[in-house]
């Protein structure tokens, strides 16, 4: 189980031009522990690249996440961006 310290160690090797907005741990998710990132970015491959480069950046510089290692990297579109995009409800 990676420590409580987590996503605080993620979130510090986040870059500014990654647009990290917050990190999230979800250690006992029933595939393994997930680290949920939220981002600003213009696209899904945006997302997904910055997502990849900063989890990639945490496991190797930050000492609690020693022997942890990244198995996927994917991007959950908000339903609210498809209303938006519908121009449905919550697009005001």
């Amino acid at each position: 189980m990676p420590p409580e310290s987590a996503a605080e160690a993620v979130m510090q090797c986040a870059l500014p031009e990654e647009r990290v907005e917050h990190v999230t741990a979800h250690p006992l998710a029933a595939s393994g522990p997930v680290l949920g990132l939220f981002l600003l970015s213009a696209s899904l491959a945006e997302a997904e690249r910055s997502a990849h480069a900063v989890c990639t950046r945490a496991l190797e510089t930050a000492s609690e996440l020693q022997g942890f290692r990244l198995v996927t990297c994917q991007v959950a579109v908000p339903p609210i961006h498809y209303e938006l995009l519908l121009g449905g409800e919550g697009a005001e």
